[in-house]
């Protein structure tokens, strides 16, 4: 069986042994006794013996073995089943993403954990170390646990945003090549599918805080309201980095806009003042015997001066108004 931890806890305290699951169904526990079971990529019969032993809803199995659920809270008589995504940053700055669903009832909470490389044992070692904490059921592990989801979006989130700084500096001193506008387009797009999918996230955790479910203790909302802030900031984040993404295209744009008009008036400018001698160099090559000043014997001197005069008057005007 796909079990990564299964213990019994009395009062905070963790039994030695480990739980033996067999399907036969458990017997009522103790006053402040639960159990807490965690599973990685269980198949359908080892889901069924735990059905049958804690008296699972066949609905909620099958969501939990299908690993392409969107986060929602589901409740099945006593028993409350919530479904979360975990993601997680992978090659290529593709976005992973995995499922974790949970069973909470009243002395138990079991995890199924779908795609996702991050274990709970390092959890479950630090929440055994506080027998205070662990007293408070079942309700509470959900709390840390989804908390300990959340906080995995925070590195993507942040990797993201040095990916999206480095490209918005870039895209100040030169317009991003084709590879450059391909990769933000592709991250616009990663991130429309984190927002999909991570999303009602955010309603998990507000159905959590402001619902009366079973097995969520109301003096335990307050924990929860802490992890639907961490979404609701998650999520602000990734909007701000989709907006981020989208001004870099439109702030390069209208740089190489200004770039571009700067070269277009500097050409402009210098064509003007080329014009000049150009004009008069036309005049003088034409082959007419009778031109004004052709016998003169400071013409060529002249013309020069004349030359001189209106392409500095012209130079002096363009650099004065920006131009050049």
């Amino acid at each position: 069986m796909t079990v990564i931890a299964a213990r019994r806890y009395s009062n905070g305290i963790a039994h030695d042994e480990t739980l033996e699951l067999n399907g036969a169904c458990v017997a009522e526990l103790p006053p402040h006794s639960f159990d807490w079971i965690g599973l990685c990529e269980p198949d359908a019969a080892e889901m069924d013996l735990l059905r049958r032993q804690y008296g699972l809803h066949p609905l909620a199995v099958e969501d939990a073995l299908n690993p392409r659920q969107l986060p929602k809270v589901e409740v099945y008589g006593k028993t409350l089943f919530v479904v979360a995504r975990t993601a997680e940053l992978q090659a290529g700055e593709e976005i992973g993403y995995g499922q974790t669903a949970f069973f909470v009832g009243p002395h138990f909470l079991i995890s199924v954990r779908f795609g996702s490389t991050r274990p709970h044992l390092t959890l479950r070692a630090e929440l055994e170390a506080q027998g205070d904490r662990l007293s408070e059921g079942p309700d509470y592990i959900l709390h840390a646990v989804l908390d300990f989801i959340v906080d995995g979006y925070l590195p993507l989130l942040e990797r993201l945003e040095e990916v999206a700084q480095e490209m918005e500096e870039a895209a100040i001193d030169v317009f991003p090549e084709q590879s450059v506008i391909r990769r933000i387009f592709r991250l616009r797009r990663q991130l429309r599918r984190f927002e999909r999918v991570i999303g009602p996230m955010e309603e998990v955790c507000e159905r959590l805080v402001v619902a009366d479910l079973p097995c969520i203790d109301p003096a335990a909302r307050i924990w929860f309201r802490d992890v639907l802030d961490h979404v609701r900031r998650a999520m602000a984040r990734m909007r701000g980095l989709k907006e981020t993404l989208a001004a870099i295209v439109e702030t390069a744009s209208l740089l190489e806009q200004h770039r571009q008009g700067e070269m277009t008036r500097q050409l402009a400018a210098w064509a003007a003042i080329l014009a000049v001698p150009t004009a008069i160099a036309g005049i003088y090559g034409m082959n007419f015997e009778y031109l004004p000043e052709l016998k003169w014997h400071y013409g060529y001197f002249a013309v020069w001066g004349v030359i001189v005069t209106i392409c500095g008057g012209l130079w002096l005007r363009f650099r004065k108004i920006g131009w050049l």
